[in-house]
């Protein structure tokens, strides 16, 4: 079976756009879901796929945290390019780092941070984690078994040089947080193992808005998106975007 390379999306609904951004080694069927979600109660919904995701892991170990805030930053001036003047962002994990970061450079209606960390992870574990990517990817592209641990074993002699910058950007976010002003709900699911679930309050506890809300939802895990309780987060967000001062 060959493996359909993942898109970026944009769903045209309403004048409130929405910027959606997945995680990593993830790619935007991570947040299609929500998107459609959305857009049937009428937000505009993009989400970018990040340098180096969706594709080959090969590929992926070549690319960094500059190249997915640019990324994320393309997909915010691509809103704003199609006339959207006000837009909330959306971000899962890796994503929520970068909506976050997005916070306290752009103008932004509302943030949504789920399963973000903010605690850092060793470079070997974060590199474990690209090659279970690398195994899975392998076998969605129909590959034999042999040949795949073949591969994932010539991908564990490399290294990804920007994972040390990964570690660097969840810090820099962290410690920026109290600048971040804008109505936020913090996503946080109950039985993630890949973050340290504590992540959650540290974002909400450091925010400074007014406007914040922390929700645990405790029959998921990491990819929250594409968990059980993925109806009832789509009906918080939706709630969540409600409850914000748009102007239309």
């Amino acid at each position: 079976m060959r493996k359909l390379v993942p898109r970026p999306f944009t769903f045209k609904a309403g004048k409130r756009a929405v910027l959606l951004l997945h995680g990593f080694t993830g790619n935007s069927a991570d947040v299609r879901m929500l998107g459609r979600f959305l857009e049937g109660k009428g937000y505009t919904c993009h989400a970018p796929v990040f340098k180096g995701h969706g594709v080959p892991p090969e590929e992926l170990i070549h690319t960094g945290p500059e190249d997915w805030w640019q990324d994320a930053l393309e997909g915010y001036e691509f809103l704003k390019s199609e006339r959207y003047e006000e837009i909330a962002v959306a971000g899962l994990s890796l994503g929520g780092v970068l909506s976050l970061k997005l916070g306290y450079t752009k103008p932004l209606k509302g943030i949504v941070p789920m399963c973000a960390p903010m605690h850092l992870k060793t470079e070997e574990l974060m590199y474990r984690g690209v090659l279970e990517y690398a195994r899975e990817y392998k076998r969605m592209e129909g590959k034999p078994e042999e040949q795949i641990e073949a591969e994932v074993k010539e991908l564990e002699q490399k290294s990804m040089a920007t994972l040390k910058d990964l570690q660097e950007l969840i810090k820099e976010v962290r410690g920026s947080i109290d600048l971040i002003y804008t109505p936020t709900f913090v996503v946080q699911a109950r039985n993630d193992v890949i973050i340290d679930p504590d992540s959650a309050n540290i974002i909400h506890d450091n925010i400074e808005s007014e406007h914040k809300k922390l929700k645990w939802y405790e029959e998921s895990g990491h990819v929250i998106t594409l968990d059980k309780e993925r109806d009832q987060l789509h009906e918080d967000v939706y709630e969540f975007l409600e409850s914000l001062n748009w102007k239309e």
